[in-house]
């Protein structure tokens, strides 16, 4: 006999809401590429990517360090370089050369107000949330690019001496963005920015032990999760969890529930980018449930 599909239960309240995880698995089995595929077996069971994977997956680094995004030409775009950062956090490759010398690069980019901003020669070519000058732009890829120093810095030991304290090697850069991120915020929680700002906010400055502020976050997303996209629903719950905020944290079992109600009967999640990014939302939803 096979084994029963693995189910995973979301409590709230007193309604339970399920996901399918072999289905979202097998989802990505039948329609991801050889990337996706190794980064599916890095979250299931930490197998190893074989060196032709990761080359593809670092492919088109620039000598700087960071990645051009497809609507910049050859020059090293933040918000970019922070996505390539997601896909090689999945293919446990942070520690790597190519992502040390992408986080360097991110790292030299802050600016004197703890912020970031995409290059000015991309102002006429940059998608709104990553348009030179613009203040929603300018929060939301600081919040990116903490988020990343946050997380990766332990692990990515860049150049120069480590230290221990949060963003490891990155700790000056993460504490000054986290107090840029921290000052942004609005009386009641709310941020003058996208809505993806808010949860990679809540995480930096949930590990910079302004749990407070993180809360405030969370209170005002929590109104958000039950009309949530897939994307966000996953994005969100994805982000928190690798900051080692609790599973049955009230904010992460509301946006699961979400993810539980979204799952399409072939086991996917629907990508608010388009169907060719539905595979790696529904990475990401996985790894909401890791």
């Amino acid at each position: 006999m096979p084994d029963s599909p693995r189910r995973d239960h979301v409590c709230a309240g007193s309604l339970t809401a399920v996901v399918d995880i072999d289905a979202a698995i097998g989802f990505v089995v039948a329609h991801g590429d050889a990337v996706e595929r190794a980064r599916l077996s890095w979250l299931r069971t930490g197998a190893s990517p074989s060196a032709e994977t990761l080359d593809s997956a670092e492919v088109g680094q620039t000598l700087g360090g960071g990645w051009p995004a497809s609507w910049g030409d050859e020059v090293a775009s933040v918000d970019a370089t922070c996505f390539r950062l997601a896909e090689l956090d999945d293919l446990g490759a942070l520690s790597r050369p190519a992502a040390r010398r992408a986080l360097d690069w991110l790292a030299a980019g802050q600016r004197q107000d703890g912020c970031w901003e995409e290059d000015a020669a991309l102002a006429d070519v940059a998608p709104e949330w990553a348009r030179p000058g613009d203040p929603e732009a300018r929060l939301y890829l600081t919040a990116s690019a903490a988020f990343w120093l946050t997380v990766a810095g332990l692990d990515a030991r860049a150049a120069g001496p480590l230290d221990h304290r949060v963003g490891g090697a990155y700790a000056g850069v993460v504490h000054a963005a986290g107090q840029a991120l921290a000052a942004h915020l609005n009386p009641d929680g709310s941020w003058p920015s996208y809505l993806a700002t808010g949860w990679l906010s809540a995480a930096v400055l949930h590990r910079q032990q302004l749990f407070y502020e993180s809360a405030r976050i969370k209170a005002v997303l929590a109104e958000r999760i039950p009309q949530a996209s897939p994307t966000d629903a996953a994005w969100l719950a994805a982000t928190l969890r690798r900051v080692g905020v609790d599973e049955q944290e009230w904010t992460l079992v509301a946006a699961r529930r979400r993810l539980a109600e979204t799952q399409r009967s072939d086991g996917g999640w629907t990508s608010d980018d388009g169907h060719q990014f539905d595979v790696h939302t529904t990475l990401a939803a996985i790894r909401a449930f890791r």
